[in-house]
């Protein structure tokens, strides 16, 4: 492949290039304008002389970054792994890219765009402090995604991602505070005193439930009486809510294979479990507490949720994020400060670690990466002192929040 130089005026220049061309063919040629130097247009010649060769060269556009990012999320912002996310997944890139990227880098040409503005866009984001250091690493994620979805398609030449140098950390850690994202774990005591303290509230059942399984707050509230088998002592779990702007509040399968799992519950949760689900039938049947009804001959709808929003239809699910709010208002009151709901997800998971069981079995209890699940626990244990450590096993945990109150 050849090129030439052409001057048109005054620091402008055309670069020439000879195209590849089958036999018969008329000549065809590329022209590019080049603004600038003699030498300046000759090093130009000779990197997309360069690049042509080795089949890298990318057509020039007009193409901004954040036009760019509406049409990856248009697209449902595909990946290397061609993995489909979930409408919530693809809401959320969305607010992250629109709130934190593109008022800074909006206009900006996307084959212009070099890594020392994003290193700018990152620094200027921590010092703001208006974002937590993990939403941080959240956007350099998605923004990463983003940009390397352009490189896979020859919109950019060269990614500029790959030259970043701040890269945000995904959590921040201070051993003198002692505090981090991932919430502060509770002792045994502490657990059973603040499940005692729900007793009078609708939703014990589920707070029970997610001391003794560790599951997800959108995999409880997607329950249905369906997936328990008492006699067996077990709980199915193969769907989880998701709540996102497009389709409101809906039922769906969970977000990994993970994600389908059955575990093993203890006698002092079903019977708990079983109350509840006595509860409903008389509901159901309009029955008062203490009849003597034979509760058998009662049937609840074959889609009945565990734990539904109301008790006429018993399907129309909880709304996940007044729900969670609600928890963290009930445990604020009871002395227990900014514990979240899912913060049990994590108090489960280190009893069972603390007690010996392999991670790979706790994992795969929760649904959760072995990995990641070994990290978390890392960072908890920085948090908690030695004579603070759970060690008791599922059913001596439950026995003992069950017990008290």
């Amino acid at each position: 492949m050849k090129g030439s130089i052409k001057q048109r005026s005054e620091g402008s220049y055309s670069l020439i290039i000879d195209l590849p061309r089958d036999r018969g063919e008329k000549r065809k040629q590329k022209w590019i304008t080049f603004r600038g130097t003699k030498r300046g247009a000759e090093k130009e010649l000779a990197r997309l002389l360069t690049e042509m060769e080795a089949g890298k060269y990318v057509e020039p556009s007009k193409l901004t970054v954040g036009r760019w990012i509406d049409q990856w999320i248009e697209a449902g912002a595909p990946g290397r792994r061609r993995k489909k996310v979930s409408q919530r997944t693809l809401e959320r890139y969305g607010q992250l890219l629109r709130t934190h990227v593109k008022p800074v880098l909006d206009n900006r040409r996307l084959q212009n765009l070099r890594a020392p503005e994003i290193d700018k866009l990152y620094a200027d984001m921590a010092d703001a402090k208006l974002i937590s250091p993990r939403t941080q690493h959240h956007v350099h994620t998605v923004f990463g995604a983003c940009l390397a979805t352009a490189h896979r398609k020859g919109l950019v030449a060269i990614n500029p991602m790959q030259r970043v140098e701040q890269i945000p950390a995904p959590e921040t850690f201070d051993p003198d505070e002692g505090i981090d994202e991932i919430g502060e774990g509770l002792t045994e005591t502490e657990l059973a005193m603040l499940i005692a303290g729900f007793k009078p509230s609708s939703i014990y059942p589920i707070v029970v439930l997610a001391a003794a399984t560790g599951a997800r707050r959108n995999e409880l509230l997607a329950l249905r009486w369906s997936d328990l088998d008492a006699d067996k002592k077990t709980l199915r779990i193969e769907r989880a809510l998701e709540q996102t702007k497009k389709f409101g509040i809906r039922i769906k399968p969970p977000k990994t294979k993970r994600g389908f799992r059955t575990i093993d519950l203890d006698d002092g949760t079903i019977a708990v479990l079983l109350k509840a689900k006595e509860r409903h039938l008389r509901l159901a049947a309009g029955v008062p507490d203490g009849a003597d009804v034979d509760l058998a001959l009662i049937r609840l709808p074959a889609d009945a949720l565990m734990f539904p929003a109301i008790t006429v239809s018993f399907t129309s699910p909880r709304h996940p994020r007044n729900f969670s709010k609600d928890f963290a208002y009930r445990a604020e009151t009871l002395g227990f400060g900014k514990t979240r709901f899912h913060d049990l997800r994590g108090i489960h998971s280190t009893a069972l670690l603390d007690a010996g069981i392999p991670v790979h079995t706790v994992a795969q209890r929760i649904g959760d990466d072995p990995a990641i699940l070994l990290r978390n626990y890392t960072k908890r244990k920085r948090l908690k002192r030695a004579d603070q450590m759970l060690s008791d096993t599922i059913a001596g945990l439950a026995a003992g929040f069950l017990n008290v109150g």
